[in-house]
């Protein structure tokens, strides 16, 4: 590995046989033997379904990982998103030496310090103090570093009046408040945090986020990251990892790796039509005409849609609803608006062009969302996220010093008048 590199994953690949414990059968367990002594590969390595748990295979093993190759270099904090199944906590598991891969795998450098799941590394029956130690010295830390560290700690975690107390009978919020206090305090050089966060609290959350910050930035640690709450992603990592079914599909800037996870692939390569009318394309482009999912504040922003007639409809409409990245309508572009225009088009292939304004959306990911419908509201076709894009701070209001997020969920520069009354 170079210098800068503190951890690699190399080919990785992990394989689970379902249904069972173990490695399954005396007869495979006798198979696999026989190959090894004759210094061939596993015979069932070439074997078994892609992670999709949406379907039934036809295999009795499954990858849960396959051909994991990614790097990463000190100080970075690196998100790794997906749908349920993915294979992110498998993932996190080989990583933080829980679980072996079947094939591949991994090389650091230094101690790696993980939370992924509640109470990982604790002994119910011990104290919350007692509990530091072990986990510190799970980590390879000395007494004297964790008895230097325990002050902060303690102090950190906001259990202090129950940290005599048995583990056992902490609350899960409790559970987490210590365990991550435990692993970003303690000198590791690679922490690892699984969804567990979301059993905190919100200002607990918010807390843990400033402290990850700290930690790669201010103590040049590395961070790996696993949640499905976008904006926390986005706000803490530099770099994305988005796996689906068990592989990497993009690795990535945070913004090109969320605003792929956010677009629903299969439709955002659609072709959707019907007898009357149908939707052939849908693109954002920026001020210069250039399609583009990176948008400044700053310019204008342009949605072309093709729609095809196949037979006139006084009642034809479409609604284009886009939302931010925590699910929220922000606005519902109808063709209400334009009613007149839309009801007397006749057959044929139409491209319309809908222009936002600039210093409308504010910084944020933004997915789209697409409707036929009549012009009394029922709804013929809902299609989901085709398409998604994120809208970055141009400074130029505040001046790039202060340039990031705008209050409020829209960003408006109105036309101020003064009229002098005296």
């Amino acid at each position: 590995m170079s210098k800068n590199i503190i951890l690699k994953a190399e080919n990785i690949s992990k394989q689970y046989r379902l249904g069972q414990v173990g490695t399954g059968t005396i007869s495979h367990d006798l198979n696999r033997w026989w190959h090894q002594i004759r210094g061939k590969e596993n015979p069932y390595l070439k074997i078994g379904d892609t992670n999709d748990r949406s379907i039934v295979g036809s295999s009795d093993y499954v990858w849960a990982l396959k051909d994991i190759n990614f790097e990463v270099e000190r100080g970075e904090v690196l998100g790794i998103i997906g749908k349920n199944g993915a294979g992110k906590s498998t993932l996190l598991k080989i990583l933080s030496r829980v679980t072996a891969p079947t094939t591949g795998g991994v090389k650091t450098k230094g101690r790696i310090a993980s939370l992924l799941e509640v109470g990982t590394g604790f002994h119910p029956e011990l104290t919350g103090r007692e509990n530091i130690y072990l986990n510190g010295a799970i980590l390879g830390m000395s007494k004297n570093e964790i008895t230097r560290k325990l002050d902060e700690i303690i102090d950190f975690s906001g259990v202090e009046r129950y940290i005599d107390t048995p583990v056992k009978r902490y609350s899960s919020g409790m559970y987490v408040r210590l365990a991550f206090a435990v692993a970003a305090h303690l000198e590791s050089e690679v922490l690892i945090v699984d969804e567990v966060l979301s059993v905190g609290d919100a200002e607990f959350q918010k807390k843990c986020l400033s402290k990850m910050g700290d930690i790669s930035k201010g103590e040049g640690r590395t961070v790996l990251f696993v949640s499905h709450n976008m904006p926390s992603v986005k706000s803490l990592c530099n770099k994305g990892i988005l796996l689906e079914h068990g592989k990497i599909i993009k690795d990535d800037k945070i913004d090109e790796v969320i605003t792929k996870y956010m677009t629903n692939d299969e439709i955002s390569s659609f072709e959707y039509e019907n007898n009357e009318c149908g939707l052939k394309s849908f693109e954002i482009l920026n001020s210069k005409g250039v399609q583009s999912i990176n948008i400044s504040n700053g310019e204008d922003l342009t949605m072309i849609l093709t729609l095809e007639i196949k037979k006139a409809n006084p009642d034809f409409g479409f609604c284009i609803a886009i939302y931010n990245e925590y699910e929220e309508l922000i606005t519902a572009i109808n063709s209400y608006h334009i009613n007149e225009k839309i009801i007397n088009l006749k057959r044929g292939q139409y491209s319309l062009n809908v222009v936002v304004p600039k210093y409308v959306f504010n910084t944020g990911l933004y997915t789209v969302n697409f409707h036929f419908n009549s012009i009394s509201g029922v709804i013929y076709k809902k299609m989901e996220r085709i398409t998604a894009f994120n809208i970055y701070d141009d400074g130029y209001r505040r001046g790039n010093k202060y340039s990031g997020l705008w209050p409020g969920k829209v960003s408006i520069i109105p036309n101020i008048y003064i009229n002098e009354t005296a």
